[in-house]
């Protein structure tokens, strides 16, 4: 029995030998649900849910529905006691992917008289995916982290909007920027995000928004102690 455990590895090899260049975010949430992997090429954002052996389908139709939220493309990889019931329980577009567990005995080279038995993957394209027609931009660009977003913007010379919250600076971008080249972006972004750069952006980000606010309320006090005064001296 494969476990999902024994999958994720020999799955990401798969996936390079098939996708060429990608970068895979693991659990990663979507809506209600958590996205097992969430695969970015340089043209797509596609949706991976596994469904090892020990697995069930009780909380597949949600996940669908959020998966087909924010992804360009899904696929369902799962075992091979599945293989003949899953596609009842995804739609027509997902791509399916079963595995089967594979043992291969290696020699050990320090005594040939000896073996190690290793547990392999085999994975097998029961059928391809097919374009989401339930993905939204607004769903994708949310994926992004604020810093992300601002470089989007500030490369198509948008005004700053910095009083927006996230979420109507993704309304704005939207609307404003061709969904072509948004979508060269967000899959730009995700491929070339620093992990390790990321959180510093983000806190220099709060701080320079802080700082703002904080002028504009020793502006707005100033402006009230003035229409005191007035009203005062009347």
């Amino acid at each position: 029995m494969l476990y999902d455990k024994n999958i994720r590895e020999p799955l990401f090899d798969f996936l390079d030998e098939i996708y060429g260049t990608n970068r895979t975010l693991e659990e990663l949430m979507i809506g209600k649900s958590r996205a097992d992997i969430c695969m970015i090429t340089k043209e797509n954002i596609i949706g991976i849910e596994i469904k090892s052996d020990a697995d069930t389908y009780v909380r597949l139709k949600k996940q669908v529905r959020d998966y087909n939220k924010y992804f360009d493309m899904n696929i369902v990889v799962c075992g091979s006691s599945h293989g003949n019931r899953i596609k009842e329980h995804v739609p027509d577009n997902w791509g399916i992917i079963t595995v089967e567990e594979t043992d291969v005995n290696q020699n050990d080279s320090a005594d040939s008289s000896k073996s190690l038995l290793s547990t392999s993957c085999d994975f097998y394209i029961l059928r391809e995916p097919a374009p989401n027609p339930k993905v939204t931009m607004l769903n994708k660009l949310s994926l992004l982290w604020r810093p992300e977003l601002v470089e989007i913007k500030d490369k198509y010379n948008l005004p700053k909007y910095d009083y927006l919250s996230k979420a109507n600076l993704i309304l704005k971008m939207e609307e404003k920027i061709d969904h072509k080249l948004l979508q060269k972006d967000i899959c730009e972004a995700l491929l070339e995000r620093d992990y390790n750069t990321i959180g510093e952006k983000i806190a220099e980000y709060h701080k320079s928004k802080n700082i703002t606010r904080r002028q504009n309320v020793k502006t707005a006090v100033k402006r009230k102690r003035r229409s005191r005064k007035k009203a005062t001296s009347r």
